[in-house]
């Protein structure tokens, strides 16, 4: 398991999963199983990043690993 706060950050933007999903081009389910500690792949990690609106040297903020 990887900590992260994705969550925390998204619900601070008032998105759901399902929006985050279509902004960073992932599935629903990826995105919760991301929240729930589940590892992923560097490129989705950067997808998510974006779609968040962070540049990617920001990562430390979302993803803790």
């Amino acid at each position: 398991m990887t900590r992260n706060h994705l969550k925390k950050i998204r619900e601070g933007m008032l998105l759901s999963k399902s929006e985050l999903a279509r902004k960073a081009g992932v599935s629903p389910l990826t995105i919760d199983r991301i929240e729930r500690g589940y590892p992923c792949r560097l490129e989705t990690k950067r997808k998510i990043i974006q779609a968040l609106g962070f540049k990617v040297t920001e990562k430390g903020k979302i993803f803790l690993d």
